[in-house]
């Protein structure tokens, strides 16, 4: 027993950051699916469990991060794995501070919010199945990397159709409050692009 802890401390096991990637950023998708059904049911059930998924999504990202910093040697570049980490961590971030500020702002979930919060889950979901098939398939990978690019290009087009609409209106306090919602949601998808170009990045490095 105690010769095998020796070796075990000399020769510690390799950590799967592919895998704690892909928990992770099967926990954003989780966490955007909630999205979608808050913007359906904005209740306080719902606003309790985009909170939930998001302090989750962190737990995973500080387990990821407290292993990388105690690894010599990952399978990719330590800041690739770092920076992707980051971008999906904002993306929940985003979706955390929509719901509060749409709770506190007394925001109604008009018909822009609900489709480019649609659209941000899809991203998520390709950045879910892109990192899973990263490995094994990256030709399956990258099909799923130009799905989010196409997710992000139809928020930002949402976003701008949003911003039209709102200055219709002659309501100040309410176009200050809905323009903060919409640039949560616009960021939101600029993370699932920076994740994207990220994976990108390390598919060419390893293929």
């Amino acid at each position: 027993m105690e010769k095998r802890k020796f070796w075990e401390k000399l020769f510690p096991k390799r950590k799967d950051f592919f895998q704690m990637l892909a928990n992770q950023t099967s926990k954003v998708e989780e966490g955007l699916m909630a999205l979608v059904d808050f913007m359906e049911k904005p209740d306080t059930g719902n606003v309790n469990r985009v909170n939930q998924l998001e302090e989750e999504a962190d737990e995973l990202r500080r387990i990821l991060i407290d292993e990388l910093n105690r690894t010599f040697v990952t399978p990719i570049d330590r800041e690739d794995i770092f920076t992707l980490s980051r971008a999906c961590d904002d993306i929940m971030d985003y979706a955390k501070s929509t719901v509060e500020e749409m709770r506190l702002f007394e925001i109604t979930p008009n018909i822009y919010m609900k489709k480019m919060v649609e659209a941000l889950h899809n991203a998520a979901k390709d950045i879910n199945c892109s990192v899973k098939n990263l490995q094994v398939y990256p030709g399956v990978c990258a099909e799923h990397l130009v799905r989010t690019k196409k997710a992000e290009n139809f928020v930002e087009h949402k976003y701008r159709e949003a911003l039209v609409d709102l200055f219709k209106t002659n309501d100040v306090i309410q176009i200050m409050k809905t323009r903060e919602i919409y640039r949560h949601l616009s960021n939101a998808a600029d993370r699932a692009a920076e994740a994207a170009d990220i994976i990108s990045d390390i598919l060419v490095k390893n293929t």
